[in-house]
């Protein structure tokens, strides 16, 4: 089975941060860097339960899982019925998303 993508504004809203973020130092790397993010999460389509769950899930109350990207991004999603909805993305760095962040 095929399954469809549903990016949230918020997720939308982190990529075009971490854009900007790597744009002041190359414009290049980050128009690379957002393509990149597009077909990672395009490769959801095929099998996403095969990516870990997310130690979010404990703090939200649902099932998320999260790819890897470029070893310092998760993409953080869930899955309902037919559809992969991406939430966040959030940089290793940065703490566990906390439940006000996923319901914004």
């Amino acid at each position: 089975m095929e399954y469809l993508i549903r990016i949230t504004p918020t997720a939308l809203d982190d990529a075009e941060e971490f854009y900007l973020w790597i744009f002041q130092d190359s414009p290049v790397n980050a128009a690379n860097w957002f393509n990149g993010l597009f077909v990672a999460i395009n490769t959801l389509t095929l099998m996403p339960q095969r990516c870990p769950t997310a130690l979010e899930q404990k703090i939200v109350g649902q099932e998320l899982r999260y790819l890897l990207y470029l070893k310092h991004y998760r993409i953080i999603y869930g899955i309902e019925d037919n559809v992969v909805i991406i939430y966040h993305i959030r940089h290793s760095s940065q703490q566990l998303m906390t439940r006000e962040e996923f319901l914004k």
